[in-house]
């Protein structure tokens, strides 16, 4: 099994409906998940350029988790049961 790392993008105030399903996403994956990871609020971009403040909105990382899959393929279809807001991105971590 390989390490996919799935980001969670996007933020809008969870309603009873939204939290009850990811209650049940977690609960169905519970065997592929390495990290359940968290949700993020604040954050900082930091680069040569100096450092920014960065929103919490439907272009902002707002959480993660990570998952065990056979492949891409596998990890992106575990992404869309995902009852995301706004959208999922799914990366491999690459092994050492």
């Amino acid at each position: 099994m390989k390490k996919f790392v799935l980001l969670h993008y996007g933020f809008e105030k969870p309603t009873p409906e939204i939290m009850a399903a990811w209650g049940k996403w977690f609960e169905a994956m519970k065997d592929n998940i390495v990290d359940m990871g968290g949700h993020f609020s604040r954050g900082r971009e930091i680069s040569k350029a100096g450092t920014r403040d960065l929103p919490l909105g439907l272009e902002s990382i707002t959480g993660y988790t990570i998952v065990n899959a056979a492949g891409l393929d596998d990890a992106e279809a575990m992404a869309r049961s995902n009852p995301y807001i706004s959208s999922v991105r799914v990366y491999e971590i690459m092994s050492k």
